[in-house]
């Protein structure tokens, strides 16, 4: 797919400009400079039957080590592009560092427009004049705040990206790559989102780089490195798993500027994933933070997997951390514990493997006759609680959603001691695998205009 990547130093307004072309508040943005500090990309439809892969990355700035891997990253990205547009202020004059930046996109031999940002009105187009002696033949003076001059640019783009290629037919046994099964038409279940949650500094970035087997989240040990939530997918096992390194989490008293904006995109990411990694640094050991983040995925009913990153311990030491973590996180009591080694490569393949495994619990549907016969072999067993002395029955029970699993029992009355709906719940559990997904339970009266939905559900 054509990929056009957005560069320039810091605070050209190059977010911006991205989440205007993507038509969504996709990268974070702000006035800080270096807020983005990695690449963001998206699959964007540039025009009709026309799609690119647009890529927004880090200011282009020589300040310290975490700067230095930001601009050698955004400068990757503009190689690997085939349309490369350096953004500039505007309001200010070229300096040398812009000189010096450009001199070595030019020596890519790619395609590179110059964008001059910030042009608010007519008497700042004199401005653009400045910036021709950069060498930069194709300029578009343009105001991503007030929108001018942005509809021709992406005029311009589309001009360049040719359109997309009807996907061959083909044959059941021929192996796709990831380019190929990305492009194809989305199938049921075939995709897997997968969150990395967890505390500042406990390795989220370096686990995703060890997954996806390269260094796409920049690694430092500078507290809060990941801002913008970073993606990327990997084919596994004919499932295309998207990972998304999320910000670390901090105590709310030490959230600071942006970062209240990087917990909002954590949550986010976590609504509309299948899967959280929560990754807890094994050295370190299980803190209170640890636990309010454990909270957000029992908040968002995600499947889940509780890794320990760092692990070069014993199996005894293994067993003890295991068991702390059960007491520690009893509200997920059903996710599996592995642990890894992003530095060495320990267990990945079984985490992969995992991920899969879970999700497959995730997505699971049960019949609708097997389920009532658990479900009547559960309430011989231990009879429903009354209501109020009276009797309480389950007239049957249908299983109408998955991600998570979601079951309602139809009753005569809708009274469900919390006590008597945990134990149908770790009764289904040990009737069928529900390993790493939660289980919900909805009680409806009979007769409610929501059975008939039910049954049409269930047929």
């Amino acid at each position: 797919m054509f990929k056009v990547a957005i560069v320039g130093k810091p605070n050209v307004g190059k977010s911006s400009l991205f989440n205007r072309i993507v038509k969504a508040q996709d990268a974070i943005t702000s006035n800080k400079a270096g807020t983005t500090r990695d690449f963001k990309k998206r699959d964007v439809e540039i025009a009709p039957n026309k799609d690119i892969i647009l890529i927004d990355t880090g200011g282009l700035e020589d300040r310290d080590e975490l700067f230095n891997k930001v601009k050698d990253k955004a400068l990757e990205m503009a190689s690997s592009a085939d349309l490369v547009l350096f953004m500039v202020d505007g309001q200010k004059y070229p300096d040398d560092e812009e000189i010096r930046y450009v001199r070595k996109l030019l020596k890519l031999n790619k395609t590179i427009w110059l964008v001059v940002n910030k042009i608010d009105n007519d008497k700042l187009t004199e401005m653009v004049y400045e910036y021709y002696q950069l060498g930069i033949d194709n300029i578009f003076s343009i105001s991503v705040t007030h929108n001018r001059g942005v509809g021709k640019l992406i005029n311009a783009i589309a001009s360049l990206v040719p359109e997309n290629k009807q996907a061959p037919i083909l044959a059941d046994d021929e192996d796709l790559g990831l380019e190929e099964f990305l492009e194809l038409e989305e199938k049921e279940e075939t995709n897997i989102k997968v969150s990395i949650i967890g505390k500042v500094n406990v390795g989220k970035s370096s686990l995703l780089n060890a997954l996806v087997g390269e260094e796409r989240s920049i690694v430092s040990d500078v507290d809060g490195t990941t801002i913008d939530p970073i993606d990327e997918n990997i084919l596994y096992k004919d499932k295309v798993i998207t990972f998304v390194d999320t910000a670390g989490v901090r105590r709310r008293s030490k959230i600071k500027d942006i970062e209240k904006y990087a917990l909002l995109r954590t949550e986010k990411n976590l609504q509309e994933s299948d899967i959280a990694l929560l990754v807890i640094d094994a050295k370190e050991g299980i803190a209170e933070l640890d636990e309010r983040i454990a909270g957000l995925i029992d908040k968002h009913k995600t499947g889940a997997i509780i890794v320990m990153n760092k692990w070069d311990e014993n199996k005894e030491e293994y067993k003890k951390f295991v068991d702390e973590v059960r007491l520690r996180f009893k509200f997920l009591y059903y996710a599996p514990v592995i642990a890894v080694s992003a530095k060495t490569g320990r267990n990945l393949e079984k985490l992969k493997d995992m991920i899969l495994e879970v999700f497959k619990n995730y997505t699971k549907r049960i019949p609708t006759s097997k389920l009532n016969e658990v479900i009547k072999e559960a309430t011989q067993r231990h009879y429903l609680p009354t209501d109020k002395t009276k009797p309480v029955k389950i007239m049957y029970a249908v299983q109408y959603k998955t991600k998570p699993p979601t079951i309602a029992l139809v009753m005569n009355r809708t009274h469900l001691h919390f006590s008597y709906r945990r134990y149908l719940i770790n009764y289904l559990r040990s009737k069928f695998d529900f390993t790493g997904t939660p289980i919900l339970l909805s009680a409806r009266k009979r007769g409610e205009k929501y059975e008939e939905d039910l049954e049409n559900l269930s047929t």
